[in-house]
């Protein structure tokens, strides 16, 4: 796709620099390029995106940072080092004035594998491409189906008349994208088996994630559904806190189906630790390198689960139950904190939130 629209998704394959970056041996200040040992005779002026005929020693010409050097020059005297008397320039501190050159070549040739298959597109790496000649990269972005389960879920408005605002279709739809892939489709589910196996049947994307209906309560017919479809369960709970009643499935078709507890934090450690390597593998992508925080303080964690608590400056911060995002809003993080708890100065993993 166009390199422009393919922010967030993962290169599909290696991409070749089409040009020497830099292209040119480039001025990296204002000042002169200059031939041959001083003094310089100056030969008028080089503005970025222009071209000088070849410099003789003893001549210079006035340069703007990322102007190209003509040929000839062998180096840049910067402007605060240079003295201009007439048309005689000299410079005013001693030393090799190449030191201000951006040498051809120096970050990459071309031909050079820029960033291989597997990168995440960050803005950084679209900058790069775009500087390296790229116009159309190849990617892999999954598409998605976020099913949301609930009759107690309102669309608009506060809370009210018993029912709450739906705060995870608007989580996953900010919040999936950053993980490279495409939501195509957003859907309330009411809390009936039948409205629930008619969803699922209908959707398209290349995963599908739920919120909800995860556990075993009278009106949780996730499980019953998938078994009506015929689906492989893979992980049906896992010893963590919160986020314990998450389950992985594959359809029929040998699609994921990603589900995610209702409660808003434990959904979003399931997106963290199911959803994100999920999309992960899907992709083939690079592993993101581990990140570590050493905790300011002591943090409980029960016997028998690893608990993941939302800190900021390695102290969890306040509003993180089950049901409240109000602490991982301002979270830097949520740290891997392993059975039985870690005591103030241990380092501990620590996993990103998107920015």
């Amino acid at each position: 796709m166009p390199l422009e629209q393919a922010a967030g998704a993962v290169l599909g394959a290696d991409v070749l620099a089409r040009t020497d970056l830099p292209p040119a041996d480039t001025s990296a200040m204002d000042g002169w390029a200059v031939a041959g040992p001083g003094p310089w005779r100056v030969r008028g002026s080089l503005l970025a995106g222009q071209l000088a005929a070849a410099l003789q020693d003893g001549t210079a010409v006035a340069v703007a940072t990322g102007a190209w050097l003509p040929p000839g020059a062998d180096g840049v005297v910067r402007r605060e080092h240079g003295l201009v008397q007439g048309d005689v320039l000299s410079a005013a501190v001693a030393g090799e004035p190449d030191r201000d050159v951006r040498r051809a070549g120096h970050e990459c040739r071309r031909g050079d594998v820029v960033l291989p298959a597997g990168s995440a597109l960050t803005p950084a790496a679209v900058g790069l491409l775009s500087a390296a000649g790229a116009d159309v990269v190849p990617v892999r972005r999954a598409t998605v189906d976020v099913l949301v389960l609930g009759d107690e879920l309102l669309t608009a408005g506060p809370a009210r008349d018993g029912r709450v605002r739906d705060a995870l279709g608007p989580m996953l739809s900010a919040w999936l994208p950053a993980l490279g892939v495409t939501v195509t489709a957003r859907r309330h589910v009411p809390d009936s088996a039948g409205a629930l196996e008619q969803a699922l049947s209908g959707c398209t994307g290349d995963v599908v994630v739920t919120t909800g209906s995860t556990a075993r309560g009278p009106v949780d017919h996730l499980h019953g559904a998938l078994a009506a479809a015929g689906a492989d369960l893979l992980v049906d709970g896992v010893a963590v806190r919160p986020g314990h009643p998450q389950l992985l499935a594959v359809l029929p078709d040998g699609r994921p189906l990603a589900g995610l507890p209702g409660n808003p934090l434990a959904a979003a450690t399931a997106v963290l630790t199911l959803v994100e390597p999920l999309v992960g593998c899907l992709h083939a992508a690079l592993p993101r390198p581990g990140r570590m925080v050493r905790l300011a303080e002591d943090v409980a964690a029960g016997a028998d689960a690893t608990r993941l608590v939302p800190v900021r400056g390695g102290r969890a911060v306040l509003f993180a139950g089950p049901a409240m995002l109000r602490g991982l809003a301002v979270a830097d993080g949520v740290a891997v904190v392993p059975p039985g708890g870690a005591a103030a100065g241990t380092e501990v993993e620590l996993l990103s939130l998107p920015g």
